[in-house]
């Protein structure tokens, strides 16, 4: 193992990726890499590889730490670094006895809402002063991206004490108007919780949570939204009612009551995306966008949160969109086809009733 340059093999696959505009890269036992390309995997030209390179990779680009962690707990989350092209967001397993690894590509550059092909009226979100944001939608479809979009609106248009808290950090900022520091769980602290709770003594005026794994970790953020921070933080749900159905199902039932009061008043909005195949190629977002008003505040405390939806069709003026709606608008704008809205609508009877 010695003998090969593992860390080269490595950043040359890194680069094979980059170069075909792949989002991820898998890299297995006996196999050949695997880029994910507009969604659809595909096997490249490329040696089979062996046991004996998955490790030495890994061995190469892991810290001790690291290594020791993953072949104790059989996977880990780790960051990597390929010279000024980006970084990648890396997940080491095993399967069927053996490692593994699939990569995300995190682009160097931070696209604007406006270059994600994002409404604008999610800048609104920016400009608040505190509450609850929310940027949920399925694995794999640009959570990450959207929320790196609009901490950098901030980074550059207001000057504000910005904390992140991530595992990995995946977008890395540069200071402009704001200050921003990156927590690294593992590396700068300890869990996502003990480095929310410590926010409250590091004076921020905006905190971003990468994902919410505990309800410890929940009720900390929705306390921060409640005591003046402006707070994003990521869920995987499929809707806006969803998200808040696995927040208030996070606790037991004693606490529910609470978590209900607690969100109706601090949620500022909650944006579900995602990533939909554009007829031209590559990717476009189809999002659902609510932002928390008298009404949704009621269903969200009196626990009638499955009648949301009624309002987010009622609410177009305030800027709410349902995600058929945007669906809708995709198809007649020409960048989906009919057949691949109806894939990624949750209620397909409805979207058949508004397209033309």
């Amino acid at each position: 193992m010695a003998d090969k340059d593992y860390t080269k093999q490595f950043d040359e696959l890194l680069m094979l990726a980059v170069k075909n505009k792949a989002s991820d890269l898998h890299l297995g036992v006996d196999r050949k890499p695997v880029l994910r390309i507009d969604g659809v995997l595909q096997e490249v030209e490329y040696d089979i590889l062996k046991e004996v390179d998955i490790t030495g990779i890994l061995e190469s680009v892991l810290t001790k730490k690291q290594s020791d962690k993953f072949f104790k707990e059989k996977d880990i989350d780790f960051s990597y670094n390929l010279n000024t092209t980006g970084r990648f967001r890396c997940n080491a397993y095993f399967q069927l006895g053996k490692p593994a690894c699939a990569i995300r590509f995190i682009p160097d550059k931070i696209l604007t809402l406006e270059d994600l092909g994002l409404p604008p009226v999610l800048n609104l979100f920016c400009q608040a002063n505190q509450g609850f944001v929310l940027v949920t939608g399925p694995s794999s479809h640009g959570k990450s991206t959207t929320l790196a979009a609009l901490i950098n609106e901030i980074n550059n248009t207001r000057q504000e004490h910005i904390i992140t808290i991530e595992d990995p950090i995946e977008y890395v900022f540069k200071n402009n108007k704001s200050r921003i520091d990156q927590r690294e769980v593992m590396t700068d602290t300890q869990s996502f919780a003990r480095a929310l709770r410590a926010t409250f003594r590091q004076d921020p005026n905006v905190i971003m949570v990468g994902e919410m794994r505990d309800p410890e970790t929940i009720s900390t953020a929705i306390t921060a939204a409640e005591t003046g921070h402006l707070v994003f933080a990521t869920l995987h749900t499929n809707s806006a009612a969803q998200t808040i159905h696995r927040i208030v199902d996070s606790f037991d039932g004693a606490s529910q009551r609470q978590i209900r009061v607690q969100l109706a008043t601090s949620l500022l909005g909650i944006i579900s995306q995602r990533l939909v195949p554009r007829i031209k190629g590559g990717t476009i977002p189809a999002c659902e966008i609510i932002f928390n008003n008298a009404a949704i505040s009621h269903l969200i405390r009196e626990n009638k949160i499955h009648e949301i939806s009624s309002v987010i069709d009622t609410s177009m003026d305030q800027g709410m969109i349902s995600l058929n709606k945007s669906l809708s608008k995709l198809v007649n704008d020409r960048e989906i086809t009919r057949e691949v809205a109806l894939k990624y609508s949750l209620d397909t009877a409805g979207l058949k009733t508004i397209l033309r």
